[in-house]
């Protein structure tokens, strides 16, 4: 099927699919399409904010529905999984480079060219990542998440996945965002370009983040060029007050500069 009687296809609500032969031959079409980046989860609209493709998230969850349990022998340590979801090997026609060690891509992710793999890493369906980012050791990128270009993801970092519900945004990291070492993003927050995470920054769509350059509250999104870090505030409450406990508040301390752009600048030749 051509990417317009796909959308059509998948457009209906899941439980009125009929599993059979055509829906068999369209998620199979929908996985190569997503790989080649004909298709993508998510998609960027002219004002510069984002939308989930529901009937692609719609068409992933068919598959899954779709498929039996079968074991890969061939995977290191054996692997079990469902039949669709087939590690993929990748060749130099991909024109990405997969670092030996454990790292593990499911059918249905799209790696532009340009993409370096560091050990162990995972890559989940439906994800996509952008031309010359380096996803780093222990670094996941859950299903559906978008990752842009020269993006680089440290040692540890976790992108969550939003699948379901279908029409929910996965989480977002735009162009040339630089994640620190063990921070996370969860529950389709947004990431805008060229913004930073210090190292353990973990970061959810209801995370209060405290802009203390602006003086303002954000939620949902973290501003272009913004570099947040660990922060803490006071607890509220006598008790709470009279143990000098906190509760966690990443702070927004700066924004992007000659400074920082040293402090993140990627290597060309490790990719």
């Amino acid at each position: 099927m051509r990417l317009t009687a796909l959308a059509s296809f998948f457009s209906r609500p899941i439980d009125e699919i009929v599993l059979d032969v055509d829906a068999a031959t369209a998620c199979g079409e929908l996985l190569q399409a997503l790989e080649s980046g004909e298709a993508r989860a998510a998609n960027r609209l002219e004002g510069g904010g984002w939308c989930a493709n529901t009937w692609v998230k719609t068409g992933i969850l068919l598959v899954f529905r779709l498929s039996g349990l079968a074991e890969f022998p061939a995977w290191p340590g054996g692997a079990v999984d469902k039949t669709a979801f087939s590690p993929r090997t990748l060749t130099l026609a991909d024109g990405v480079r997969n670092v030996p060690g454990g790292t593990s891509v499911r059918r249905g992710a799209r790696l532009c060219p340009g993409v370096v793999l560091m050990p162990p890493s995972f890559v989940n369906v439906g994800a996509w990542v952008g031309a010359g980012t380096m996803v780093d050791s222990h670094a996941l990128v859950g299903s559906c998440a978008q990752v842009g270009e020269r993006v680089h993801l440290s040692a540890g970092v976790q992108v969550g996945g939003v699948l379901e519900p279908a029409g929910a945004l996965p989480v977002i990291i735009e162009d040339g965002c630089f994640l620190g070492a063990l921070s996370g993003l969860f529950e389709g927050v947004v990431l805008k370009a060229r913004a930073v995470l210090a190292p353990g920054v973990i970061l959810t769509a209801s995370t209060t983040v405290y802009d203390l350059v602006q003086g303002r509250e954000l939620k949902g999104e973290i501003p272009e060029g913004a570099v947040v870090v660990p922060g803490t505030r006071p607890a509220k409450g006598d008790w709470a007050m009279a143990r000098g406990l906190s509760l966690y508040a990443p702070c927004i301390v700066k924004y992007r500069d000659a400074g920082t752009d040293a402090a993140t600048a990627l290597e060309a030749a490790l990719r």
